[in-house]
């Protein structure tokens, strides 16, 4: 009896400690912050709170407001709903925003002083990007217009009563699906302006091309300033856009921009006389650094601000005595706030910005600027996901107002995250990288090792909360997640070490990487694994068709053939262009060498791979070549089709689940062996 008695407490104990750790339904705990907008005199901040629900199994989203100090934060709108896209009217009264809780969505229009709520638009299709005018009177938002062609033949329709078979799909356009949308419908995407009293929208735009670019007003309500490509040959020319003004009175257009290459985020100064936007002269480059321009309003003089800083600027945003203007940047794995004037001297603001793609630590994040230079942005660290910060310019340290997981993160407690810097052995360059450790780490035991690899491949990890990541931690497993070369937030030179040569040397980056981690002492070398999706997917495939070193992979919606790849994705337009030298048949070779297909004869590693069956960026013919080669050569391996999934498989909560559920089972039945 007192042995029993004695192992009780153990055995509670634990229960309790196994409890403590991040598991799979975890998911549906999770809240996340996004599109904080703060009012225009910088007293409140509206913003969106997010969450999942288990019997949905959907995201939903509601609107809360706070103070700027973080006092009297309460809920707006509640339900098990979408709403989103807040946007203060201009003198801060009102607040525009977008629901679906009426069954699709519309936009609505709430007062803040008494609740009152107006339904103001009843649209058949989707609405993308809202903005109110200056005065206040208006309101901006581009929607697609369906354009049905002629028919090419015209055929008997079917009796009274018959089951015919569906029509068949005519298509003419070369981009004629698109990942997440499907088939595209035969039309573009237009300009409209609504009076803010509701009514029938007006479409300022015109023509057989897409205006769902960014956009701004001008300051006297006049026109819009957007950016679209207007150009012939737009279809195989994608990254041409240029900056435009319309006027509202007579939709007369004007093109402001004219060079070679992207245009985009118009931003003209509060005093009407200079527009900011951001772009680059095309290269043709895989990867090409994103600078800050003004211009003066008619479009003359058109100049680079600032020359020093080498990284991808976003989200610009004027000040109001218009002298310079807010920005985002992504730094070795990191999001900040800075502001330049117009000279280009930068100061940074803050870091830690981002938190949205709660599976894995990517980039992203947003943030607004009130007159007063008081900011709002959303703001992650590996150990959550994205909460409200607020900030002055000048005023030191920006503060986190809202802490929306502490009540799962006060019972559930996630692995640690160490940055880690080595030096890879193809040509000592360093290389960043975070380990993420068990929950219950002990630097005397050997764990297995995973290496987990970022997709894009122009993309970055980094110091950012990443659910998926941090399951694996919780199940025993050491993470190690790196930026190789090609990873954005390292300037240009880096990012084009892969320009037409990915996969190549990365490969070295990471497997060095490894070999970082293992020299710590307490990886057991004989149980490592390796995962990764999209552009990770090309590599883990390219990594089991170079090295025999990993227990297992999982190969997770990758490009396995690019010859396919670029004739059969969703930008054929783009891919072929910037990231090979020509058309697949003029460089066979070329495009062969670089396919993981070509190498599949090397594999000896266990192989899973794991795609949405309606991934259109990656298809599933991709998955399926490889599955097949590796059948043929007797390799151990496993096909997961991932139902009514796209290129975003995490995009349902229960998809997360599956994903990170298939990747353990695969590493748990070769662990050991």
């Amino acid at each position: 009896m007192r042995k029993i008695l004695f192992l009780l407490p153990f055995l509670f104990f634990y229960e309790i400690n196994a409890q403590n750790k991040l598991d799979y339904m975890d998911v549906f705990q999770l809240e996340w912050i996004s599109d904080p907008q703060i009012s225009p005199d910088g007293q409140k901040i509206i913003y969106v709170r997010n969450y999942n629900d288990v019997m949905a199994d959907k995201s939903f989203s509601n609107l809360w407001v706070v103070n700027f100090d973080g006092s009297d934060n309460r809920p707006l709108t509640t339900g098990n709903q979408n709403d989103f896209s807040p946007r203060w009217s201009p003198d801060g009264k009102r607040v525009l925003y977008k629901s679906g809780k009426d069954g699709s969505v519309q936009l609505y229009l709430r007062w803040l002083d008494n609740g009152a709520e107006a339904k103001i638009t009843n649209l058949k299709q989707s609405i993308g990007n809202i903005q109110w005018s200056p005065d206040g009177k208006h309101i901006a938002f581009n929607s697609f217009v369906e354009d049905k062609p002629a028919s090419l033949v015209a055929l008997p329709n079917a009796p009274a009563g018959a089951k015919w078979a569906a029509s068949p799909k005519y298509i003419e356009n070369m981009t004629y699906r698109f990942d997440g949308a499907g088939y595209l419908k035969d039309g573009y995407s237009h300009l409209f302006v609504l009076s803010v009293d509701g009514g029938t929208p007006r479409q300022l735009t015109s023509g057989n091309f897409n205006h769902g670019g960014d956009y701004c007003w001008a300051p006297d309500s006049k026109s819009i300033i957007f950016s679209a490509n207007r150009h012939a040959d737009h279809e195989f020319d994608p990254a041409n856009s240029e900056i435009h003004e319309i006027t509202l009175s007579d939709r007369s257009l004007k093109t402001l921009t004219k060079r070679q290459g992207p245009d985009g985020n118009p931003k003209v100064s509060p005093d009407g006389k200079l527009i900011a936007y951001v772009g680059f002269d095309n290269a043709y480059q895989g990867y090409q650094v994103t600078d800050l321009y003004i211009m003066n309003r008619d479009g003359s003089s058109p100049r680079k601000i600032i020359s020093s800083l080498d990284r991808d600027i976003e989200n610009i945003q004027w000040n109001s005595d218009n002298k310079g203007l807010f920005f985002q940047y992504d730094d070795k794995g990191n999001t900040l706030i800075a502001y330049s004037d117009l000279t280009g001297k930068v100061t940074n603001l803050t870091n830690n910005v981002g938190g949205l793609t709660i599976d894995r630590p990517y980039g992203g994040g947003t943030f607004t600027v009130a007159s007063n230079g008081r900011y709002a942005f959303t703001h992650s660290t590996p150990d959550h996901p994205a909460d409200l910060a607020a900030g002055v310019r000048g005023g030191g340290e920006a503060k986190r107002i809202t802490r929306v997981n502490d009540d799962l993160f006060t019972q559930k407690k996630p692995g640690n995250v160490e940055e880690i810097w080595y030096k890879s052995s193809h040509d000592k360059r360093d290389v960043q990288g975070w380990i993420i450790y068990p929950p219950d780490f002990d630097s005397k035991k050997k764990y297995p090792l995973i290496l987990e690899i970022h997709g894009g491949p122009f993309a970055n990890y980094g110091s950012r909360f990443a659910f998926e990541l941090q399951l694996f931690a919780s199940k025993g497993y050491v993470v190690l997640y790196t930026n190789p070369r090609g990873s954005t937030s390292y300037g240009a030179e880096f990012g084009n070490l892969i320009h037409h040569n990915y996969p190549g040397e990365d490969y070295d980056d990471l497997i060095s990487g490894v070999d970082a981690v293992i020299a710590k002492g307490f990886i057991d070398d004989k149980n490592l694994f390796v995962t990764g999706g999209s552009g990770g997917g090309v590599l883990t495939a390219w990594i089991v068709g170079h090295t025999n070193r990993f227990k297992a992979a999982v190969v997770a919606k990758p490009v396995i053939n690019w010859y396919s790849f670029v004739l059969y994705a969703d930008s054929t337009g783009f891919f072929y262009k910037y990231w090979f030298p020509g058309f697949p048949w003029d460089h066979v070779d070329h495009y062969m060498k670089r396919s993981p297909l070509t190498y599949a004869k090397n594999v000896k590693t266990p192989t899973m791979l794991l795609t949405g069956e309606v991934d259109y960026r990656t298809p599933m013919a991709e998955s399926e070549q490889y599955y097949t080669a590796l059948k043929l050569n007797k390799v151990e391996t496993a096909l997961v089709r991932i139902q009514e999934a796209s290129h975003g498989i995490a995009d349902r909560p229960s998809n997360q689940i599956n994903k990170a559920g298939y990747i353990l089972g695969w590493f748990d039945k070769y662990k050991g062996k």
